[in-house]
């Protein structure tokens, strides 16, 4: 007789730190996966008890017996299902990045993270201590090994589950998302298969944390390589996998696989995921944003009222004497549009006395990039105003070309709490609104086929300043990343001086980054937790 066990596959949004309130998540998803999917195991991802990363929290004494006291109540309080969880497990001044199965109330297996990633956002070799010990536990018939993240990344972990007796292994995931990075996944599991001829079911948790988002899809891929099951990216849920064992081994059954997203329905689904929970999880009643009339803003507002709703969005136009009429048309037009709160608030009598107060200080000096920092410091002050008075979180609408050459005014545009497209370039701003556009119009058309400008002085656009954003957004993939020199970046076509002023332009400023507001990571390496340049440097370009 055939050997089947039925797996649900918890992809859930968790909270770090949130240990009560992960545990009742999980107690709730295991009685669903028993109840109404009639599971014989549910799976849950990685360090699913206090979050993931928990960063420094991980070395708090409080959070060590919170999560000591969460898993013995998971463990007793789960009945008539088998449960899967991870967690930090504490052995004296040790760490692991740990696993366990347990059943009604009895332990089936336990594992530690054996490879410990420490590069790009990762940094675990601080927290944690290697596991070397593969974990393999036989249930109903079927022997399963366990893996986490990391471990299926190299070819070491896999093979040691398969030689101590795997027949199958389930890999729990704390995978943020980035460009591609789904088809990577496949594609490195893929490679494991081929070493070990046994199948694989890949959990992944969804949600934001910080600038991190995580993505979900969730699947299971057999012997063969094929995908079986996909999970919807970006969606909580409770997926069953059934595996069943016979005389050539243990085969999937076949379920739903989801289609690949195109890449600007992923980019666009990330960002509304990671400003969804930034706002959520820390408890904002909603947000204030500065609507220009320019693009970046108009993508802000789209992607805030999809994250939140248009009764949690406020939107808020500051005109001067150099903002455009259809500036002040188009924004009022898609606040229309949105259907959200919309105020006009002219920047004039303020920055008019600010520049009078100053008159003894500048006298004999002519305007020049002061005067426009005035302008958008002032309404920097209008803005945080109204997030101190209403309790809604700013968010700021700088990209990551502005970001990265200093395009943006500290304490003025820069300020604010969240930075919802830090990371995206320019020209990807562009692509995202009229992917935003193709599934029903949000951003008023003008906006997206004019030439951009900050509109801090009379006829000013942003070329004025920087190279067009196709050179530009060009250049500074290849430097930030992809850390070619100037010669390797100018090899590839661009006008070395260029470059060298490109480069020039993100050394200097990166004091402005490192005062910027956290955003969502959507590329292979984002200012934030995976760049770390330095403020003081001697270093010159070219080099």
């Amino acid at each position: 007789m055939n050997s089947k066990v039925k797996v649900a596959l918890a992809q859930v949004d968790l909270a770090v730190g949130d240990v009560s309130g992960n545990t009742a998540k999980i107690l709730d998803y295991a009685v669903r996966a028993r109840d109404e999917l009639q599971a014989d195991l549910v799976v849950f991802p990685e360090l699913s008890v206090c979050g993931y990363p928990p960063e420094d929290l991980l070395l708090h004494a409080g959070l060590r017996n919170r999560t000591e006291q969460a898993v013995a109540d998971i463990r007793e309080a789960v009945k008539g299902i088998a449960v899967l969880i991870g967690f930090p497990e504490y052995v004296d001044d040790k760490i692991y990045n740990s696993c366990a199965v347990f059943s009604d109330g009895e332990i089936l297996c336990s594992y530690r993270k054996s490879l410990l990633p420490n590069y790009r956002v990762f940094d675990e070799k601080r927290y944690f201590t290697a596991g070397t010990e593969a974990a393999v536990f036989r249930f109903k018939g079927i022997a399963v090994g366990l893996t986490i993240c990391e471990d299926v990344w190299q070819p070491g972990p896999i093979a040691a589950a398969r030689s101590a007796g795997a027949e199958c292994v389930i890999a729990i995931n704390g995978s943020p998302f980035e460009l591609n990075t789904q088809d990577k996944r496949e594609q490195v599991v893929r490679s494991r298969i081929a070493e070990s001829r046994i199948p694989v079911l890949y959990l992944n948790m969804v949600g934001g944390q910080d600038e991190l988002v995580f993505d979900g899809g969730s699947f299971a891929m057999g012997a063969d390589g094929e995908v079986d099951f996909r999970a919807p990216a970006f969606d909580e849920g409770l997926h069953q996998v059934a595996l069943s064992a016979s005389a050539s081994g243990i085969e999937i059954e076949p379920a739903t696989v989801t289609e690949f997203m195109p890449t600007e329905q992923t980019v666009y689904r990330a960002l509304v995921c990671g400003t969804r929970d930034y706002v959520g999880k820390h408890g904002f009643p909603g947000v204030i944003i500065g609507l220009s009339g320019g693009i970046d803003s108009a993508l802000v507002l789209s992607i805030a009222c999809d994250a939140l709703g248009s009764d949690r969005v406020r939107a808020v136009m500051m005109p001067f004497r150099y903002t455009a009429t259809i500036s002040q048309e188009d924004a009022a037009k898609q606040a229309h549009m949105l259907g959200v709160q919309y105020d006009v608030i002219p920047i004039a009598p303020i920055y008019d006395a600010t520049v009078a107060q100053l008159a003894p200080l500048f006298a004999g000096r002519d305007e020049d990039v002061t005067e426009e920092n005035i302008q958008a410091r002032c309404r920097g002050l209008l803005l945080m105003a109204i997030s101190n008075k209403t309790g809604r979180m700013l968010l700021t609408t700088g990209n990551k070309s502005e970001m990265a050459v200093g395009y943006a005014t500290l304490y003025g545009d820069m300020a604010g709490g969240f930075a919802p497209i830090k990371d995206c370039s320019k020209t990807l701003v562009y692509r995202l609104a009229r992917y935003r556009n193709s599934i029903g119009d949000t951003i008023p058309e003008r906006v997206i086929t004019r030439e951009p400008s900050a509109e801090l002085r009379p006829g000013q656009k942003d070329s004025d300043s920087l190279p067009p954003y196709d050179i530009l957004d060009a250049i500074l993939e290849s430097f930030i990343e992809k850390d070619l020199s100037v010669d390797q970046i100018a090899q590839r076509g661009f006008d070395r001086d260029v470059v060298i002023r490109v480069l020039e332009m993100v050394k200097r400023n990166e004091y402005k980054r490192r005062q910027a507001p956290p955003g969502i990571r959507i590329s292979s390496r984002a200012f934030g937790r995976d760049w770390r340049y330095p403020i003081t440097s001697g270093y010159r370009f070219p080099g």
